[in-house]
């Protein structure tokens, strides 16, 4: 299997387990305090798949390649999974999704007209349209919540942290390390988990820190799949392939919560959701042709 095929199963991964976190989430932030419930799953996940690692004969970073991937940590896991974490208190994981499928356009624009890393490529730009388009239609119905006081918290904290983690993906895929992608991985859980930690005891999430079933069933699904598992493919699938493919996933991500709620909970799946999720994936396909163009 070539590196290439590898980085593809690693973003369809990415897909279909970050699809279902969304409600996995919202569950366990329900019953827990939301950094300290995010937090400890990442500061679980990192320290044992360094040991994993570790006994495999994998070599781990050394102290000048920590500050660059504690850059990467504290922005992707730290304020950027943190951060939604902390919006579904009041959020719906379906809103939430929908909100998170801006990231793609923004790593776009970053790369093409801020760092100027990317020439522009209007291929790429009209697939984030149409994919985004394809979300409008899914979520048509809810998209006034926006607009609402009560999700104003939720909203301001999933932006900052959907740029926290735009801005992290692009400085992990142009800084380059030289660390294997899956140590590089448990390194950022460690230090990312460990500011989450660190945020949550300074607002006083402890006082309000209990385990109860639900939330630890959450807990020890994000912790295999949604950290083990995903992040290191995330991780993989950016070393490899385009970010702006990569990132696609969000757009995927929806797809997927909305095919296993018909599946697991009886929930309607009517025409408009069918024909949105054959717009997203257009939408996919017209991005990744994009970054097969000579630019």
């Amino acid at each position: 299997m070539t590196t290439k095929t590898k980085a593809y199963l690693a973003w369809l991964a990415i897909c279909i387990i970050w699809g279902t976190t969304y409600l996995v989430i919202r569950v366990g932030v329900q019953e827990m305090p939301p950094f300290l419930f995010s937090g400890l799953r990442w500061l679980i996940a990192g320290p044992v798949f360094l040991i994993f690692l570790k006994l495999r004969g994998v070599k781990l970073p050394t102290k000048k390649d920590l500050l660059p991937i504690a850059v990467i940590g504290i922005s992707l896991i730290g304020l950027g999974s943190g951060l939604v974490a902390f919006a579904e208190q009041w959020i719906p994981s379906g809103l939430t999704a929908l909100l998170l499928t801006t990231m793609p356009m923004i790593i776009v624009l970053t790369e093409t007209l801020i760092l100027r890393k990317v020439e522009f490529n209007k291929t790429i730009l009209i697939g984030v349209l149409v994919g985004f388009g394809g979300i409008l239609l899914i979520f048509g119905n809810n998209f006034t919540l926006l607009f609402e006081t009560e999700y104003l918290y939720g909203i301001i904290a999933i932006y900052v942290g959907i740029t926290s983690w735009a801005l992290g993906t692009v400085y992990s895929k142009h800084k380059k390390i030289d660390v294997d992608p899956l140590a590089n991985a448990a390194t950022q859980m460690l230090i990312g988990g460990t500011f989450q930690i660190i945020v949550g005891l300074l607002i006083g999430e402890a006082e309000h820190f209990e385990f109860t079933q639900n939330g630890v069933m959450a807990f020890i699904y994000l912790t295999i799949f949604g950290s083990f598992i995903a992040y290191g493919s995330y991780i993989y699938a950016i070393e490899h392939l385009p970010i702006s493919f990569v990132t696609t996933y969000t757009y995927v991500n929806p797809v997927i919560a909305l095919f296993a709620g018909w599946l697991i909970l009886d929930e309607i799946l009517s025409f408009e959701i069918i024909l949105a999720a054959i717009i997203i994936l257009i939408g996919v396909w017209v991005i990744n042709r994009g970054n097969r163009k000579k630019i």
